[in-house]
C-alpha cells in the first residue's frame, strides 16, 4: 500500500475492524513510515457477479444498485429498520453469487427477491410483485393477496 501523500511504500497498520453493516469490507488504519501521515483504508473483496439476462433476451452487468432501488422502494414508508432491509438486500446478493452460474435471468433475480421480502412484510411483498409481476387484472393482484390470507 502506497502512502497517499509521499507515495512510499513503507507503511504499518494500526488499527483493523470490521466496516460498518453488511460487514463485507475491513476498514484498516495506517501509517505511512516515511512521512508518519495517517489515512484510512477500506478493503473490499471482488466479487464475479454473474450477467444478467434480461427480458428481451439483452445481457448486462449485474449492478446491486438496481437491486437496492427496487427493494428500497417496496419499503419505503413502512417501519423496517435500515439493518432488516440490508440484511434482506443482503440474503439476495448471496444468493445470486451461490448460484454458480454466468448468467442468471431477471426472472430468477426477481422470484429471489420476493422470497426475502416475503419474511420481512407483507406490504413490501405485494409492492415488490405489483412491479415486477406487472399485473395485467385485478384478479392477478387478489391472487397474491389470498396467499397473504389467514386460513
Amino acid at each position: 500500500m502506497r502512502c497517499p501523500y509521499c507515495e512510499s511504500e513503507r507503511t504499518r497498520v494500526i488499527d483493523s475492524r470490521l466496516a460498518p453493516p453488511p460487514e463485507t469490507s475491513v476498514r484498516r488504519r495506517r501509517e505511512c513510515e516515511s512521512c508518519f501521515e495517517r489515512y484510512t483504508t477500506l478493503e473490499t473483496p471482488q466479487l464475479n457477479w454473474p450477467r444478467v439476462i434480461k427480458k428481451d433476451a439483452r445481457r448486462e452487468q449485474f449492478l446491486e444498485s438496481k437491486l437496492r432501488s427496487g427493494i428500497l422502494r417496496a419499503f419505503e414508508k413502512l417501519p423496517i429498520s435500515t439493518d432488516r432491509i440490508e440484511q434482506t438486500i443482503g440474503q439476495v446478493k448471496a444468493r445470486v453469487l451461490a448460484v454458480q452460474e454466468r448468467e442468471v435471468s431477471t426472472k430468477q433475480l426477481g422470484q429471489w427477491a420476493l422470497e426475502a421480502l416475503k419474511d420481512v412484510d407483507a406490504v413490501a411483498y405485494i409492492r415488490f410483485a405489483s412491479v415486477y409481476r406487472r399485473f395485467e387484472t385485478i384478479d392477478e393482484f387478489y391472487q397474491v393477496l389470498d396467499s397473504f390470507s389467514v386460513k
